[in-house]
Order: C-alpha cells, then sequence, then structure tokens
C-alpha cells in the first residue's frame, strides 16, 4: 500500500494549523489516516513544529513519501539528514559512531541557527516597540506643544480683554474731570452775572439822592426869579 506523509488542514479560515500524518495515498486529504506523527502551527513565529523524530524516521525508512511541505519540516529537524547519514552506513561508507557524531555536529549547529533566528525576531521586534513608543512619545510632545501653545494663546487673549475692560473703565473717569471743571467754570460766570447786575442797580439808588439834590436847588431859584418879576410889573 502506497503511503504518504502529508499535512492533514484543522483550524479556522486565515488561522489554520495542520497535523503531520501518515495517510494511504489514496484517501482524501481531510480523511482517514494511518498515524499522526505531530503538528504544525505556522501561524507562530518562528513557526512551531512538534514531530515524532523517531517515528518520522521509521517511515521514512518504510519508504512513505512525504509531500515537499512535509520534506521540508522533516529537513528542518534532521530526519532526512539522518536518514542519509544511515543509509551510508548501511553502505558502508562510515561508521555508526562517524555517522552519530556528524549529526551531533548538524543538530548543534542547527540549533545555534535557530536560537540566532529567535534572537534576531525578538530584537526586531524590541526594536519596533521602541521605535513605536518613540513615535508615539513624540507625537505626544508634539499635541502637548500645541495644546500649550493654544492655551498660551487664549491666556494671552484674555489679558488683553481684561487690559482693554480696565482701559475703558478708567476712561469715564479721567474725562469726568473735566467735565465738571467745566461745570464750575461755568457756574462762576453765572455768579458773576448775577451779581454785576445788582452791583450796577445798587450805585444808581445811591446815586440818586444827588442827582436830586440839585433839583431841589433849583426850585428856589426860580421862585426868586418870579417874585422879582412881580415887583417889576407893580
Amino acid at each position: 500500500m502506497p503511503t504518504k506523509i502529508r499535512l492533514q488542514r484543522h483550524g479556522k479560515k486565515s488561522y489554520a494549523y495542520y497535523h503531520v500524518v501518515v495517510a494511504d495515498a489514496r484517501a482524501p486529504r481531510d480523511g482517514k489516516f494511518i498515524e499522526k506523527l505531530g503538528s504544525y502551527n505556522p501561524n507562530d513565529n518562528p513557526a512551531t513544529i512538534d514531530i515524532d523524530f523517531a517515528r518520522c524516521l521509521h517511515w521514512v525508512k518504510e519508504g512513505a513519501q512525504p509531500t515537499d511541505t512535509c520534506r521540508a519540516l522533516l529537513s528542518y529537524k534532521g530526519i532526512m539528514h539522518k536518514d542519509h547519514l544511515d543509509r551510508g552506513v548501511l553502505k558502508g561508507a562510515m561508521t555508526q559512531a562517524q555517522a552519530d557524531k556528524k549529526f551531533e555536529a548538524w543538530m548543534k549547529e542547527k540549533e545555534s541557527k535557530v536560537a540566532g533566528k529567535v534572537d534576531g525576531l525578538a530584537k526586531a521586534s524590541a526594536d519596533a516597540e521602541n521605535a513605536r513608543m518613540a513615535a508615539e512619545k513624540a507625537a505626544n510632545e508634539k499635541k502637548a506643544a500645541e495644546v500649550l501653545a493654544k492655551t498660551s494663546a487664549l491666556a494671552a487673549e484674555a489679558a488683553a480683554a481684561e487690559e482693554a475692560a480696565n482701559a475703558t473703565e478708567e476712561a469715564p473717569a479721567t474725562e469726568e474731570a473735566p467735565a465738571a471743571e467745566a461745570t464750575t467754570e461755568e457756574a462762576a460766570p453765572a455768579e458773576e452775572k448775577v451779581e454785576a447786575p445788582a452791583t450796577e442797580e445798587a450805585a444808581p439808588v445811591e446815586a440818586a439822592p444827588t442827582e436830586e439834590a440839585p433839583a431841589a436847588a433849583e426850585a428856589p431859584a426860580e421862585d426868586t426869579a418870579n417874585e422879582q418879576d412881580k415887583k417889576a410889573e407893580e
């Protein structure tokens, strides 16, 4: 029976994960399978690959053909390299100890690469977070500066309006003083005009006897002239 190592889809739309299974090549993709070998989740970064190394190697040795994606997963985990070394041992190209030593060296190198990738992703994530925080801080500072400028402008306008109101309140008081002085000046001439005629009228009253006195003195003179005329006629 031809067997294949392939992926069986699970999960929801836009967030799928997969089971690594051994199934009959004639079975549907998500149909019946022979054995589940592990799982693969491409949504993580780096992707999560959890498979049974021994069982996968067993099925590879049994002749199960992995799909392209499963072959990449098995190579990533070293299963295909292990199978290659074991074939070399069977052919007599190397001893089992040499094969195991080479495989251990390969696994250490692979782990260091994986660790370097994880560190690089963590650093990139930290840098992105720092850049985001710096951009957010700059935006907050800019917004605070704009708010401060607006507040200062409003305060300046309020101070200018208050000064204008104070100037308007002080201006009438300053203008009322000349008005009061003008009223005083107007009152003074009025008093002078009223008192001046009184003085002029008083003067004729006192002078009247002086002007009438000559009239009284003229009366005896006229009487004396009449008497003389009468005597002359006699």
